[in-house]
């Protein structure tokens, strides 16, 4: 899984990277653009300037010939093809002279702004757009009239159509994308200058869309919105001379368009590269969690018998499994010994090392299993009572602890010693005959008799044998007939043996 999303991860990051990359390409594209048309535009508008600042100075000595005021006129007009229309005016905004003589203007006063303004400030302007007379949206540049006596008699202006065909639209007109890019021209006033929709020259936009942004630079680009609400890429620059913004615009859909075909193409050649990673890397890590599952396994399995044999089959080809299957034997070792020592405990009898009734229940079990005939001693601590009575139970105990360590000293290896309850004890013989068994009893009982114990003098047993064939059913009645010759033998004095019929 943290391969996968690691490759996940690094796919996202490439198609962000790739996204990111188009973006900043594409406002960087649109930044030197519109500073290119900018510096266009800006030399168009000083060329503008420096053609009628010539004019202004070949008619300012002869500003009250005519044809000659006229001749100047045509060959602005006609000869750069920069202006829509060419006029003369003298101080009063009265028209001397103008080209194409088709607008029929000569001799009219002219009052519109850009006229008034020119006559105002008497110095080279660039105007805002206004409706001419001719009912067309224009901006006018003018460079005033002034005679060698330095007397102002005029201005010589051109001007250029918005809405319809003119140098302005040939110059920006042609830099546009199909993809739904265009060019927007701005003046001071928010006013537009130039759009590639011609219905929308001339309105004002609501706010200026890089206004603050153009205040700390010339240039530059951002993210913004058209007035559909389209996300678009865009680069702005000034014209100096007129303070004009020129904004290039390319919406960011189709900036991001080609980025679908790119991610596909790295998808393609990261899919098998990738495919090959994660099967290299589940082998991995099915090799280093294989040994981890199979200690795991092991360990729910800790009681069977052979799970330490199951263990060190295991491979470990790795320190931290090695370590894991070495801690596994040492607790399973340590796990028997524990149980072994617990299973002791729960089988014998504290005092003397013997095995209790559970013992004795298990024994039997096994030998009626096994079908193995045994023979049958049963023996009690004469007048037992009276011992605890005269010298208290801690002697007691070390009297029974001590018969119990001479009736094992007495006995033979393969017999079954158990402490049946107090000062009674039996012994099972597995495969002795009565008489080994009465033999046995009879040496047990001498050996007591003969023992001195500390504190409590000399004590005797009396004891009761039988003999269980296996083949004669079960084991219990036999104890019982033990149990009442040992009866028999209290009542015969006791220090005795007595062995059933």
């Amino acid at each position: 899984m943290s391969a996968f999303i690691t490759l996940a991860n690094s796919f996202y990051a490439s198609y962000r990277v790739q996204r990111q990359l188009l973006i900043d390409n594409t406002l960087e594209e649109n930044r030197v653009y519109a500073t290119k048309l900018a510096a266009s535009t800006e030399l168009f508008l000083q060329s503008t300037q420096k053609q009628l600042a010539y004019s202004a100075r070949q008619v300012a000595n002869n500003f009250d010939d005519g044809v000659r005021l006229t001749a100047e006129t045509d060959r602005l007009k006609y000869q750069t093809d920069s202006f829509n229309s060419v006029v003369i005016t003298d101080v009063h905004g009265k028209i001397r002279a103008t080209s194409p003589d088709s607008l029929q203007l000569l001799g009219k006063q002219l009052a519109t702004p850009g006229a008034l303004e020119a006559l105002e400030k008497r110095r080279p302007l660039i105007s805002k757009p206004y409706i001419s007379v001719a009912d067309n949206l224009v901006i006018n540049i003018s460079s005033p009239i002034v005679d060698a006596e330095n007397h102002y008699r005029g201005y010589v202006g051109g001007t250029i159509y918005l809405r319809q065909k003119s140098i302005l639209n040939e110059l920006l007109g042609e830099h546009y994308y199909r993809d739904g890019s265009y060019i927007v021209v701005l003046d001071q006033d928010r006013r537009i200058l130039y759009h590639q929709d011609r219905t929308r020259i001339g309105q004002i936009v609501d706010r200026k869309p890089i206004t603050e942004a153009i205040k700390s630079s010339d240039n530059g680009s951002q993210t913004m919105y058209s007035a559909q609400g389209i996300s678009m890429l865009a680069g702005y620059a000034v014209v100096p001379s007129a303070g004009w913004e020129i904004i290039t615009m390319r919406p960011t859909e189709a900036t991001l368009r080609p980025l679908d075909g790119l991610m596909f193409k790295v998808l393609r050649h990261l899919t098998p590269v990738a495919l090959l990673t994660l099967l290299v890397l589940w082998f991995c890590s099915r090799l280093i969690s294989q040994p981890l599952w199979l200690l795991a396994r092991s360990a729910n399995e800790m009681d069977k018998p052979d799970v330490a044999t199951s263990i060190k089959s295991i491979p470990s080809w790795y320190f931290e499994a090695t370590q894991l299957k070495r801690a596994l034997l040492i607790g399973i070792s340590l796990l028997h010994k524990k149980i072994g020592k617990l299973k002791f405990e729960v089988l014998t009898d504290p005092l003397t090392g013997l095995y209790n009734r559970r013992g004795l229940a298990a024994t039997l079990e096994s030998l009626q299993q096994l079908k193995q005939s045994s023979a049958v001693i049963a023996l009690d601590i004469d007048h037992f009572k009276k011992v605890n009575d005269t010298y208290g139970h801690a002697i007691g105990d070390e009297v029974i602890r001590l018969v119990a360590q001479q009736i094992r000293a007495c006995s033979r290896t393969s017999d079954i010693l158990f402490r049946n309850g107090g000062e009674e004890f039996l012994i099972l013989l597995p495969g002795s005959s009565l008489q080994i068994a009465t033999d046995v009893a009879e040496r047990i009982r001498l050996s007591i008799e003969q023992m001195n114990i500390p504190d409590a003098g000399n004590i005797t047993i009396s004891l009761g044998v039988a003999y269980w064939a296996a083949h004669k059913g079960e084991i219990e009645p036999v104890l019982k007939l033990a149990d009442a010759s040992l009866y028999q033998a209290k009542q015969q004095g006791r220090n005795c043996v007595i062995v059933a019929a």
